[in-house]
């Protein structure tokens, strides 16, 4: 039996999609979500909902009223986030209408998400209280799959996402409340970016941090992720007024041509070694 050809691994693997920080965004931080896409006409142009889970941990489901749902929130991969994907949405739209995909077996090289959706079809995240997602009004779930929807919807994190920048959201984790926003800047750039604001106290929300506080930021699908701490019952509409303005703070920055001075360089090796690689 000949060896089976691996996929090669992708560092940003929904680089080209409308809305790439949103699916980084929803892969890794947002409980429940769901996205539109649709494929290509040369796939049928089918609607599908992309989804941060399903209920089981099934990657993909072909729904009773016909849904193509896909899961982005799955635990390994051949490497390749986009290919795994696109064979699991190519999978369900083969099985009949009310089937699961329980399982994911690595796949071979093949068709990626770029080259099944259609790339005219903007990303559009909504962001949901619980799982009821999952079904459509005519599912009646069997005992397993209710069990496993009253169990998430118990466990899930508040979230909300944020208008002012694209890719924002806040979660309410305990006492704590959190803003992460997926950023497609080059990364070495907006780290030297926000190593100059940093340098000046200004890479925090509001005056001197008042309404968050900038903690560090991790790697994900080839893309960074701030984080803010924010203070406690934090006013939305202030806080997006403040994620505003640092967008703005940002923006100046970025088109800063000259070195980091010493001030600098050493604001941006302290901010280095507070990231880390989730994937």
């Amino acid at each position: 039996m000949g060896k089976r050809a691996a996929v090669e691994f992708v560092l940003r693997p929904f680089e080209g999609l409308p809305g790439e920080p949103d699916w980084v965004a929803m892969r890794e931080v947002v409980p429940a979500a769901t996205g539109t896409a649709r494929t290509t006409a040369e796939h049928g142009a089918r609607d599908v909902v992309v989804a941060t889970v399903l209920p089981m941990g099934w990657p993909a489901l072909h729904r009773n009223d016909g849904t193509l749902m896909v899961a982005l929130q799955q635990h390994a991969g051949s490497g390749d986030a986009s290919r795994d994907l696109a064979a699991l949405l190519l999978q369900a739209m083969e099985l009949p209408a009310g089937t699961p995909i329980t399982s994911a077996p690595l796949p071979e090289p093949g068709p990626r998400l770029q080259d099944v959706l259609d790339l005219d079809v903007a990303f559009e995240v909504t962001v949901h209280d619980g799982f009821e997602y999952w079904l459509s009004p005519e599912d009646e779930p069997d005992q397993d799959v209710r069990a496993s929807l009253d169990q998430m919807n118990e466990t899930i994190v508040p979230t909300r996402r944020l208008t002012s920048v694209d890719a924002a959201y806040v979660a309410q984790m305990g006492d704590r409340t959190y803003l992460r926003w997926a950023v497609t800047r080059d990364e070495q750039e907006f780290i030297d970016a926000l190593a100059r604001l940093h340098a000046r106290r200004e890479s925090g929300l509001g005056e001197a941090g008042a309404v968050g506080r900038f903690l560090g930021a991790f790697r994900s699908c080839g893309l960074l992720v701030p984080v803010w701490d924010l203070a406690a019952d934090v006013d939305v509409e202030v806080l997006e007024q403040e994620l505003g303005a640092l967008s703005g703070r940002l923006e100046k920055a970025l088109a800063v041509e000259a070195p980091l001075d010493a001030t600098e360089r050493r604001a941006r090796a302290g901010l280095v070694s507070r990231q880390l690689t989730l994937r």
